[in-house]
């Protein structure tokens, strides 16, 4: 699993500008089954997802595509985890450590 963080590098205005077509691109990975969540940070300088079943390169892929780094308003921070322990409801996201 993967945290995304994504930090903005531009004004306010020029994120606004992008958002639509980021929050497109959103919609896109969630139908494709790569995002869990995701949402704003606070305040307000940039946002988290959260990203599942993929490899690194697939993610390194995915966040390329994102509208906010085709504008070079936004940083990405990619760290990635084992979820060996989930909520009963993401129960489907857990993992097991490599052995």
């Amino acid at each position: 699993m993967f945290v995304l963080e994504l930090t903005y590098t531009a004004p306010l205005e020029r994120i606004d500008a992008a958002l639509q077509d980021h929050v497109e691109w959103l919609d896109k990975e969630y139908a494709a089954g790569h995002f869990v969540a995701s949402g704003r940070k606070n305040p307000r300088n940039g946002g988290v997802i959260l990203a599942a079943g993929i490899d690194r390169a697939a993610v390194e892929e995915i966040i390329a595509e994102d509208p906010f780094v085709l504008a070079g308003v936004c940083e990405y921070r990619i760290t990635e985890f084992v979820a060996t322990k989930t909520a009963p409801a993401l129960e489907g996201y857990r993992e097991q450590l490599p052995s």
